[in-house]
């Protein structure tokens, strides 16, 4: 039996759920409503609710961008009987900039949150999203407007791509050490190798995941 007008309009809106939350930018139930010219911001909340109810949406109670994805997001039969549901994605901040004594991550640097699945996650809460600016690491596959997820270390491995911070810029570099000193190299020829003072270098992640969006 195929789905009645309503079912299929709340398809509609956990498919605009999902993406929205995969992209980092969870949305209020208003912005659910404006998106779908319901005309109230009741009729919102009811196929949200609902999709909650069905497992496929999660809530935090008490926050206006609370949603997330749920242990069921295929549905209410998904497939999940006699087994036990996967646990749903945490969420890490996602950031448009890193500024000096990144350990603490900024408040007012935050974009949204990213997810990402538990057993990459970790429990110890040190992995961040980072929106990428330039062309520097271009040939590594990493191009303007992509995010990184970065996992909070302030050491790396020789050849490790990482967020550095050099005085008080942060930049994607892949990490080379020397016997005297440490480079930061692009992997795009028409940007120079960075050779900076270790005094002003601060290694803030190593990059263990690139993320794109195409729309």
């Amino acid at each position: 039996m195929g789905r009645t007008p309503a079912g299929q309009t709340r398809e509609r809106v956990f498919k605009f759920m999902r993406d929205r939350l995969s992209a980092g930018r969870p949305p209020t139930v208003r912005e659910v409503q404006e998106a779908f010219g319901f005309r109230s911001v009741q009729s919102a909340r009811e196929h949200l609710e609902a999709l909650v109810a069905d497992g496929r949406l999660d809530k935090d109670p008490g926050k206006a961008r609370g949603y997330r994805l749920g242990e069921c997001p295929g549905g209410p039969s998904g497939g999940l009987k006699g087994r036990t549901p996967a646990a749903p994605p945490r969420l890490i901040p996602l950031l448009g900039r890193v500024s000096a004594g990144a350990f603490s991550l900024a408040v007012e640097d935050l974009e949204g949150y990213l997810p990402i699945e538990p057993d990459r996650a970790g429990a110890d809460d040190a992995l961040f999203g980072l929106r990428v600016r330039g062309e520097s690491m271009r040939d590594a596959g990493i191009l303007h407007g992509d995010i990184v997820v970065v996992r909070r270390q302030p050491k790396a491995d020789d050849g490790a791509i990482v967020v550095a911070l050099v005085g008080e810029e942060a930049t994607v570099k892949r990490l080379r050490l020397r016997e005297e000193r440490i480079e930061l190299h692009p992997e795009n020829p028409d940007y120079p190798v960075m050779t900076p003072d270790p005094k002003q270098l601060e290694i803030v992640g190593r990059v263990i995941e690139v993320r794109r969006y195409l729309d």
